[in-house]
């Protein structure tokens, strides 16, 4: 099942106690219904999720994802640990840049993926996902061994604000308290600041790290904020944002917004059995550029084995869509399998991720999708299913 169908069912029973992010309390004034999610209780919906998806595609809406881990990693070497570390060339990373990295098995397969900032000179902050931060961790506190840098997790320090849409930018600009300083802003301005790029702000006069990162599709931001100022910079952010019609989104919206984006969640397009370039990653794995040795480059340059799968968009019409798990079949041969899928809201026809056969996964091949004994047909699509700078009226 996509993350989307999981926020749909009840809560499993867990020994171990969800943690509650700092703004736990305004979720639940706000009326927000909660799901533990990689041990946090997290928001899944305010509302409606159809009204907070269509709000981040069409004005802006705001995420709480302090469930994310922030690992801070300094010293001397620390460029240099991340190369041997990580799969992406990390010590190409410049001052108040951001990359898209992963970490990876000897054998090349995905422990996580992962974005990358160097936030100051020297020193960089690794976001991992929330359900990977101990294996991510125990990797690093491996790999570090004999490298002069430090490792820090300062997930519990810091609090993680997503601000996602085409208004986001003028809803900062419009936010009392948070003020541009150059100081701390790295040579940039928020109205030009590039994509995958960071810069300091202050809030109320305390610094905080701004990056133009996001996982919907749209322009944003995500402001990583002590957990102590989560709760004033949240509440000021809607403040300014509800009259350019910023609504607070939670993780349902979320999924469908990564999903139309093409985006891989780990657990369904990204796995330990997974190498990047099944997932159409390879690029992240800088093998021509990147000379000096990194954990996985002997199972990224051996690669996946003969016959494969690879991931694959799919595109159906009606409004049966194919979830998580789904068989992908060609005549009466099972071929593939969906990772996630959804009616897509933007588009309204069903899509879906899936790992087929290389054979069947040129674009404009039919194939069907399984769903619940009927036979769907879908056509095999590029990724993504939607571009911000597309008219999809």
């Amino acid at each position: 099942m996509t993350e989307g169908e999981f926020y749909r069912r009840p809560s499993q029973e867990n020994s171990v106690p969800a943690s509650s992010t700092p703004l736990h309390q305004l979720h639940v004034d706000a009326g927000a219904s909660f799901t533990d999610f990689a041990g946090w209780q997290m928001p899944v919906r305010y509302s409606s999720d159809l009204a907070e998806h269509a709000a981040v595609r069409t004005a802006a809406g705001i995420f709480d994802i302090s469930h994310m881990a922030e690992l801070s990693v300094t010293g001397p070497q620390a460029a240099a640990f991340l190369d041997f570390a990580l799969a992406g060339n990390i010590s190409a990373i410049a001052l108040s840049k951001a990359k898209y990295t992963m970490i990876l098995t000897p054998e090349g397969g995905i422990i996580d993926d992962l974005i990358v900032y160097q936030n100051a000179p020297g020193e960089y902050l690794v976001v991992a996902n929330a359900g990977n931060r101990e294996p991510v961790v125990a990797a690093l506190s491996e790999r570090i061994d004999g490298f002069e840098a430090a490792l820090t997790d300062a997930t519990e320090a810091i609090a993680l604000i997503a601000v996602q849409g085409p208004r986001s930018r003028e809803i900062l600009e419009a936010t009392a308290g948070l003020e541009q300083d150059d100081a701390v802003a790295m040579g940039h301005t928020l109205d030009v600041l590039p994509y995958y790029a960071c810069m300091g702000m202050r809030f109320q006069g305390t610094p905080l790290l701004v990056g133009r990162t996001g996982y919907t599709g749209e322009d944003g931001f995500e402001l990583f904020v002590g957990a102590g100022d989560a709760a004033s910079l949240w509440t000021a952010l809607l403040a300014a944002g509800e009259p350019l019609g910023l609504i607070p989104c939670g993780l349902a919206a979320r999924d469908t917004l990564r999903l139309e984006a093409g985006m891989p969640l780990y657990g369904h397009e990204l796995g330990l059995d997974t190498l990047p370039v099944q997932a159409g990653l390879g690029r992240v794995v800088p093998l021509k550029t990147k000379t000096v040795d990194f954990v996985g480059r002997s199972g990224i340059e051996a690669g996946p084995a003969e016959g494969a799968r690879v991931l694959v968009g799919l595109v159906a019409e009606g409004k049966r869509a194919g979830r998580a798990d789904y068989a992908v079949l060609h005549g009466d041969e099972q071929v593939g399998v969906i990772t996630s899928g959804a009616l897509s809201p933007t588009l309204g026809h069903p899509i879906a991720m899936a790992y087929v056969d290389p054979a069947v996964s040129e674009p404009g091949t039919v194939l069907d999708i399984d769903v619940r004994g009927s036979r769907i047909p879908a056509t095999v699509v590029p990724l993504p299913f939607y571009k911000k700078d597309e008219n999809h009226d």
